[in-house]
C-alpha cells in the first residue's frame, strides 16, 4: 500500500474532532467473506479528514436546537403513500431491535425486528424510552436524508464507501479486522459486536450501543470503526464491486464512487421503489453466528428513507 498526506499538517476549528486519513491506494473489499464484498481490488483515496467517532446524540440535539430539524421518523406518513395500510400502522416511527425470549431460527428476523410507533432518535425503544445517560452514545434512527443535513450543517459530507474502508483500515491492508487477522480472544475488548447468544442472551455489557470511544481507536486514531453502529456512506449501492479488476498501484480508480441509483433498487422487492446506499463498519448486533459484518470490507445495504436502531454515521471533511 502507498500512501501520501500534506506536510505539516495544522488544526483549526474546522477540523475539529477529526482525524487524518493519509492519501493511498489499498486493497477494497474481500474474497474471503460475502459475496457482496467481492472481488477485492485496488482503489487509491486522496487524503481527507474524518470524524475520530460516530456523531453522538448530544452532537445532533445541537444540531436540531439550531435549525428545528425534524428527522424521517418523526415526520407524519401520507395515507397516500401507503394504501390500504391500517390507520394504527400509519404513525411516525422507526424500525427497534427487541431481544427475544429465547432462541429462534435466525432466517427470519422479523423475529427480532419491529416497526415500533413513536421510535426516533429522541426515543430509541419507543415512545417513552429517552436519552438519558446516552448523550455520548451514537445517534440511532437516522435515515440517510437526515444524516445529509447534519453533515450540511457541520460544513462537512458523508464519506465514500471507499474512503469509509481506507479510514477503516488504518493503514493495515488486507487485514480482516480493524485490528489485524485474529479475532477477539476471550477477556479482550476490541469492539461493540454481539457477544453472548443472538438475539436473545447477550453477555454483560453488550447488546446494545456503547459510549462513543469506549474500545480502542485503530491506528488512525479512529474510534468504532468496528462494530457499536452501522454508519451511513454517500454510495449507492450494488450486490457487488461489479466492473472492477485487478491493476497496478498506477492505475487504481482514484476516488471512487458507487454506482447510479437505478443499480440499488432490490430487485427482490420491486414493489418497493426505494432507492438504497452503503451502509459500513457493522454494529452491536453482529454475531459471529450470524453477521460477521464488523469487519472493514463488509457492507450492507440501506433504504434511504429508513433509520434503524443500530445506524448511525460520521462525516468527512476533504483537504
Amino acid at each position: 500500500m502507498t500512501r501520501s498526506g500534506p506536510q505539516g499538517l495544522i488544526r483549526s476549528a474546522a477540523t475539529e474532532g477529526l482525524q487524518w486519513v493519509p492519501g493511498q491506494t489499498y486493497t477494497m473489499g474481500s474474497d474471503r467473506h460475502y459475496r457482496e464484498e467481492s472481488p477485492a481490488h485496488l482503489v487509491a483515496v486522496d487524503g481527507f479528514w474524518l470524524e475520530s467517532h460516530p456523531v453522538t446524540n448530544a452532537r445532533f440535539a445541537a444540531f436540531v436546537d439550531a435549525t428545528g430539524y425534524l428527522t424521517v421518523a418523526e415526520r407524519p406518513l401520507d395515507p397516500a403513500d401507503f394504501p390500504g395500510a391500517p390507520v394504527e400502522n400509519l404513525q411516525p416511527g422507526s424500525m427497534v431491535f427487541t431481544q427475544t425470549a429465547g432462541p429462534v431460527d435466525l432466517r427470519h428476523l422479523s423475529q427480532w425486528w419491529t416497526w415500533t410507533p413513536g421510535a426516533s432518535w429522541r426515543h430509541p425503544e419507543g415512545a417513552g424510552s429517552s436519552l438519558i445517560d446516552r448523550d455520548d452514545h451514537p445517534v440511532v434512527h437516522v435515515a440517510n436524508e437526515d444524516a445529509e443535513a447534519y453533515a450540511a450543517w457541520a460544513g462537512r459530507e458523508l464519506p465514500s464507501e471507499a474512503e469509509w474502508e481506507a479510514a477503516a483500515r488504518g493503514g493495515l491492508d488486507q487485514t480482516t479486522y480493524t485490528w489485524g487477522n485474529e479475532p477477539e480472544t476471550t477477556g479482550e475488548r476490541l469492539a461493540n459486536y454481539w457477544h453472548g447468544d443472538f438475539p436473545w442472551r447477550p453477555a454483560q455489557g453488550y447488546g446494545r450501543t456503547s459510549v462513543v470511544g469506549s474500545f480502542p481507536a485503530n491506528p488512525y486514531g479512529l474510534f468504532d470503526m468496528a462494530g457499536n453502529v452501522w454508519e451511513w456512506t454517500s454510495d449507492w449501492y450494488a450486490t457487488s464491486h461489479e466492473g472492477v479488476s485487478d491493476v497496478a498501484p498506477c492505475c487504481a480508480p482514484r476516488n471512487p464512487r458507487g454506482p447510479a441509483v437505478e443499480a440499488s433498487y432490490d430487485p427482490r422487492q420491486p414493489q418497493f421503489r426505494v432507492p438504497r446506499k452503503v451502509i459500513k463498519g457493522g454494529s452491536f448486533l453482529c454475531a459471529d453466528s450470524y453477521c460477521l459484518r464488523y469487519r472493514p470490507a463488509a457492507r450492507r445495504p440501506q433504504m434511504i428513507d429508513t433509520g434503524m436502531s443500530h445506524i448511525g454515521f460520521r462525516c468527512v471533511k476533504r483537504a
